[in-house]
């Protein structure tokens, strides 16, 4: 019973950092605010989800966690590959 509390505090404070993300993406003054932004979303859905898996004791929803982690993880080094060096892939290779 307590716990249950405990949990939908926890999800309601990440909720709020969610929506001071998404601020910081939409006014963001530089790419890479943004870029940041959009791996913190990344990384708060994933104790969203994993605090909602808690609250409904089931052990369903945490494999999708993980893929979000992933492609929020690959989201991230691409997009800053892609602000420090203008391309994904490196053709040279000497």
């Amino acid at each position: 019973m307590m716990i249950d509390v405990v949990i939908i505090f926890a999800m309601i404070v990440i909720a709020i950092s969610m929506m001071f993300c998404v601020y910081r993406l939409v006014v963001g003054p530089c790419v890479a605010d943004r870029v940041l932004a959009l791996d913190t979303i990344g990384i708060n859905l994933v104790a969203m989800v994993i605090m909602f898996s808690m609250y409904q004791d089931t052990q369903v929803y945490l494999d999708v966690p993980l893929i979000i982690a992933i492609l929020a993880f690959l989201g991230t080094i691409s997009m800053s590959k892609f602000i420090v060096g203008g391309g994904l892939v490196d053709r040279n290779r000497n």
